[in-house]
């Protein structure tokens, strides 16, 4: 059984979905999202231009990372994957949704300022990266201006400006010594197998944070741990020689690494102000329009991702917080309200001793916020696109 998989190895979501692929072994080819049956076919299906996507043998389209992966965790495709990348452990599956939100989305700021803000260092690898979205193409060096200009100002909806540089700069360092330091001992974030914090993780750490030039160079120089961990998880035989006689189980719940803690520290320092703006904002937005239709996201385009339907910092469509001493503006995504749900609905499913647990855990991390960070109205997935549903 063969899959098709519509993406670009320049692509961050596509790095997600191809790793999972590689390393659980399952049978796929690559496919550019310039090709005619995506054009044709996929996109009309899909309702808007977006990788990655995959076409399943019998022809179903999945759209989405999180939930091509699950088509392998807990739909059609299980039988085919090598393990699974659900920890049975309740706080060990929290903290892999807090990385798989975190790789996504929290690590936005550095992959998008060492792709755009590197041009002596990465143009020419970026020109041909982007003409390899179309089969066949020779690149027309007017198009990648327009494309890359484009991609330059959505930095800015993430929060790259020329006051901010340089603390991204040194948080992504920060990172890359965190990381590690706890590879020292664990090949991947959770111990022996990759589980969905490592796939959320290499989305950025691989598309843009590894191969393309300039930051590729910093990985290699200052955390050459971190660049192994990024080969295994693009390998089908990941190669473990500074693991000898690990046995591929999962840390123990009961004995956290601190090596583990000073990482979810470090999103909680990173991640979590901005998160819970984006939330205030998005509550703030839904007060203001108390008459959405469910099933709806509320904008006159069914397609759009963002709050207003747009990447400017404009209006109740961006969120202000405080990062590192300093004020960033970001555009607020309900994508990612809805992948922080995943953490809170299979919280929910736990025992009270467990959710006693996780939250002892996650407060000794300054984490514990997130698990209280709601939407006044669920994101849900109508097909392939974010719509609001009901009120929590």
């Amino acid at each position: 059984m063969t899959y098709t998989l519509y993406g670009a190895p320049v692509s961050l979501y596509t790095g997600k979905v191809r790793s999972y692929l590689r390393t659980q072994g399952i049978d796929f080819v690559e496919v550019a999202p310039g090709s005619e049956r995506y054009l044709k076919h996929i996109v009309p299906a899909v309702g808007r231009w977006i990788i990655p996507c995959m076409e399943t043998p019998d022809g179903e389209i999945v759209q989405d990372g999180a939930d091509i992966i699950d088509h392998f965790e807990k739909g059609a495709g299980q039988d085919l994957r090598r393990h699974s990348s659900y920890p049975d452990s309740p706080v060990l599956l929290a903290i892999s949704h807090v990385f798989e939100l975190f790789g996504g989305e929290g690590l936005l700021r550095p992959a998008m300022h060492y792709r755009w803000n590197f041009d002596d260092q990465n143009l020419a690898f970026l020109n041909s990266e982007f003409a390899l979205l179309v089969p066949g193409a020779t690149h027309d060096e007017d198009a990648f201006v327009h494309n890359s200009g484009r991609m330059r100002m959505a930095a800015v909806t993430f929060g790259v400006t020329p006051e901010s540089i340089p603390a991204i700069e040194a948080a992504f360092e920060e990172w890359l010594d965190l990381f590690s330091a706890h590879l020292v001992d664990h090949p991947y974030l959770l111990g022996g197998h990759p589980t969905i914090g490592d796939y959320g993780l290499i989305a950025a750490m691989w598309a843009h944070l590894y191969r393309d030039p300039a930051p590729a160079m910093l990985i290699k120089q200052r955390a050459p741990r971190v660049g192994r961990w990024v080969e295994r998880m693009t390998s089908t035989e990941p190669y473990l020689h500074e693991y000898a006689g690990h046995d591929g189980s999962l840390i123990d719940d009961r004995e956290l690494p601190e090596t583990l803690l000073a990482m979810m520290r470090f999103v909680a320092e990173e991640y979590l102000p901005e998160i819970a703006a984006h939330v205030e904002t998005a509550n703030g937005w839904l007060t203001e329009n108390p008459d959405i239709e469910a099933g709806t996201n509320g904008l006159d385009n069914p397609a759009a991702r963002g709050l207003k339907g747009g990447r400017g910092l404009v209006g109740n469509g961006a969120a202000t917080f405080e990062w590192r001493g300093q004020q960033l503006t970001t555009g607020v995504m309900p994508y990612r309200f809805w992948l922080m749900q995943r953490l809170h609905d299979d919280l929910a499913g736990a025992d009270d001793t467990t959710r006693d647990k996780v939250h002892e855990v996650f407060r000794s991390a300054n984490l514990e916020d997130m698990l209280a960070l709601r939407t006044i109205r669920r994101v849900e997935r109508a097909g392939t696109l974010e719509v609001w549903g009901p009120t929590q």
